[in-house]
């Protein structure tokens, strides 16, 4: 495994948990289920993980998991080696990972966010902009983030996809006339003559 392999985040460390080096992490994964399996993890960030004087890169550090189990809607984990609260303190505000290679295989229509982001978005050929995040819960399909001229909300649907090509970071859409004016908040200058107008 080298060091500067690609790495996707599955949990963070929010506390300690008990007194034999537990700690509790928030989920950041659709796959839960896959700690049954893990064994080797990785830490970045938290005390532990301090770059070196001079370094800007922060240390990851190797982990064996020994157990987890699932605790009001957090994951607790016990790693060898971490036996102590002031050994799990180390760990806390870390994010938990793993290499991207190990990422859970996903169905045909179905896209890891950290894949999405950055792809550059197109509207019938017109370049809108990079997608910058992705929002879920509030309707049937997510919405992509769009930083253009100004930032868009997109649903992630079927119905306006004409192309997926992950490999060229780019996305391919056909949108409803008007859609992009719709979802699009005010920039400056639309802000300000609002304000003068009230």
């Amino acid at each position: 495994m080298t060091e500067d392999a690609e790495f996707v985040t599955i949990a963070r460390v929010a506390k300690t948990q008990g007194r034999r080096g537990e700690v509790a992490a928030a989920l950041l994964t659709d796959f839960p289920e896959l700690f049954e399996t893990r064994r080797t993890l990785f830490a970045l960030g938290g005390t532990a993980g301090k770059a070196k004087p001079g370094s800007t890169a922060e240390a990851r550090r190797r982990l064996e998991l020994e157990e987890h189990w699932f605790h009001k809607g957090m994951v607790v984990l016990k790693f060898a080696g971490v036996d102590s609260i002031s050994d799990a303190e180390a760990l806390v505000g870390s994010e938990i990972q793993v290499p991207q290679s190990e990422r859970a295989t996903l169905g045909n229509d179905e896209f890891y966010v950290s894949d999405l982001v950055g792809c550059t978005v197109t509207d019938s050929g017109h370049e809108i902009g990079r997608i910058k995040d992705v929002q879920f819960g509030s309707g049937e399909a997510p919405l992509l983030v769009i930083q253009g001229e100004k930032e868009y909300l997109v649903p992630f649907a079927h119905a306006y996809i004409e192309k997926i090509l992950l490999e060229q970071k780019r996305l391919e859409m056909k949108l409803p006339q008007g859609m992009l004016e719709l979802d699009a908040p005010l920039n400056q200058e639309e802000k300000q003559r609002h304000h003068e107008k009230s």
